[in-house]
């Protein structure tokens, strides 16, 4: 029975070693913390050399179900030769509870961060996700939430109407705009209909790996979910707008070896953007409680911070205005 009551400050050094030892290793270093927020990760070499990195997961954020059907993906996709970060297998299972926590453990995967502005780079993801679409596309997610404008928009929105977080001074202009972005994001979406996917769902470059002899790597399905597929493309596009259509070119260009594009798909970039930005909020938001977010978000409580984000929505308003980036127009140019 997983514990309802605790915090995160209760996972000591000492519950954390023991937990592993639960599994049958044994750390022989101390743990190295990881950069995570909404689970806690850490990194160690255990007796037999071997170096991984245990996840304790968030308590009540994803069921049983939809953690173990998230390593089943992983593990699926791997005997697909798909290079992604999977669970270790102990005893035929992957996931683990050690007073009341729910943990995994993966090896520890090495390499640099992957350069959106490198072309050849480009190319291999775009290259690699079409191949884990090609296998996604073959059934969907059963326990694991949708990628919807209620539960990524409607759902945050109120949560940072009624959490009395935003600063007293910028609330009227914050959630005027707010509301003006969610009505238009809302509306682009319903206009437009595509079959859904299972989807990493998270696909920002931080999440990708390189190293120069294998190429890119995949880690960290905790926000898989069932889409569109354009989600595990939009967050590696940067720069201005020929710059991205550059990218996306070279991207779906390669994605279509192994899998089809809707192009129409494009028009859901800046709603997912939109959804995106709210739902961020509404995160930090949620877990204000948690020690871990005053110490590395301080900026959240501060005005300022509301100033930027309210210009930060009205700009992403007029981007929702705009034509939506379009393939055809850009190889016709």
């Amino acid at each position: 029975m997983i514990a309802q009551n605790f915090i995160f400050s209760a996972l000591t050094p000492d519950l954390i070693l023991d937990a592993i030892e639960s599994i049958g290793v044994f750390p022989e270093t101390g743990l190295l913390a990881l950069n995570s927020y909404e689970n806690r990760v850490y990194q160690f070499r255990c007796d037999q050399g071997l170096r991984y990195v245990v996840k304790f997961y968030r308590p009540q954020r994803w069921s049983e179900a939809q953690i173990q059907e998230e390593h089943d993906y992983a593990l699926a996709l791997a005997a697909e030769d798909i290079p992604i970060a999977v669970p270790v297998i102990i005893d035929n299972k992957t996931l683990f509870e050690f007073k009341g926590y729910r943990f995994a453990l993966f090896p520890s995967i090495g390499g640099r961060a992957f350069e959106v502005d490198n072309l050849e780079q480009l190319e291999s993801v775009g290259r690699f996700i079409g191949r884990i679409h090609q296998y996604a596309s073959k059934q969907p997610f059963v326990y694991r939430e949708p990628l919807t404008p209620e539960i990524l928009g409607d759902d945050a929105y109120r949560y940072l109407q009624d959490s009395g977080i935003v600063a007293e001074g910028m609330r009227s202009a914050f959630f005027t705009v707010v509301e003006q972005v969610l009505t238009k994001a809302k509306q682009i979406w319903q206009q437009h209909s595509f079959d859904t996917i299972r989807l990493h769902g998270d696909l920002h470059p931080g999440n990708i790996l390189w190293t120069p002899d294998d190429g890119s790597g995949f880690v960290d399905l905790d926000d898989a979910r069932q889409g569109s597929a354009v989600q595990d493309i939009w967050m590696m596009l940067t720069g201005d707008r020929a710059q991205q259509l550059l990218q996306l070119d070279i991207l779906i260009d390669a994605y279509q070896e192994f899998c089809d594009f809707d192009t129409k798909q494009l028009a859901l970039i800046e709603p997912l953007r939109a959804f995106r930005m709210i739902h961020y909020n509404a995160w930090l938001a949620k877990r204000w409680q948690d020690p871990a977010f005053p110490m590395n978000f301080p900026w959240f409580a501060d005005i300022k911070y509301w100033e930027q984000q309210t210009l930060a929505f009205k700009e992403q308003l007029a981007a929702l205005n705009e034509a939506p980036l379009s393939l055809t127009s850009f190889n016709q140019g």
